[in-house]
């Protein structure tokens, strides 16, 4: 089975996120972790919706050049969330969660995330693209969730897989996976080109 020959390969992720490790080994993936060292400083003019796409593709090719890539894939990911045309990057305080959290109430927003899978000198890059929305979230809700889970480190200042979502998400058009934060039905098709 093509599980069986990925398994011949020795499979990075570029990541620490446990979202991303999550994501991965519910695809049947054995694979080991190895944190990019990539600035996310957004470059100037980049169409925001090239945002997480463009640091997939760093991330893993930041981390390939530490292998043998004749027997290894390295895997990258990166997620933005867009509300009214402005990127809600991660919050760096309770303030900055809360605010963001505020702004995503009874609005749609987009969650993009791109994956890139490198080998052997060549590199697939793609993303996808998600429509969530939210119910009212009440004050409290919001400080509930601030307090009791871990903001912090996702973009927009929420995890799908967690309390909010399951409480205030109302609707999404596309891939659940997409908004946890790893395209893998994109990542999938790539693997199966190797």
């Amino acid at each position: 089975m093509f599980l069986e020959k990925l398994n011949q390969y020795q499979l990075i992720l570029a990541s620490q996120s446990p979202r991303r490790q999550e994501l991965l080994s519910n695809m049947g993936l054995k694979f080991k972790t190895h944190q990019s060292e990539v600035c996310e400083d957004i470059p100037e003019g980049i169409p925001l919706e090239q945002v997480a796409p463009y640091f997939a593709k760093r991330k893993a090719e930041e981390v390939a050049r530490h292998y043998n890539l004749s027997n290894t894939l390295v895997i990258g990911g990166d997620t933005t969330v867009l509300l009214d045309g402005k990127l809600l990057e991660k919050p760096q305080t309770p303030a900055e969660a809360f605010e963001m959290l505020k702004q995503l109430s009874e609005k749609t927003h987009q969650v993009i995330s791109g994956v890139c899978l490198v080998h052997n000198r060549k590199t697939w890059v793609g993303s996808d693209t998600a429509k969530v929305s939210f119910a009212k979230l009440r004050e409290e809700e919001i400080h509930f969730y601030i307090n009791k889970y871990a903001p912090f480190d996702k973009a927009g200042s929420y995890g799908i897989q967690e309390w909010i979502g399951y409480v205030s998400i109302n609707r999404i058009e596309g891939s659940f996976y997409t908004v946890m934060g790893l395209p893998t039905h994109i990542l999938w098709e790539m693997l199966k080109e190797i």
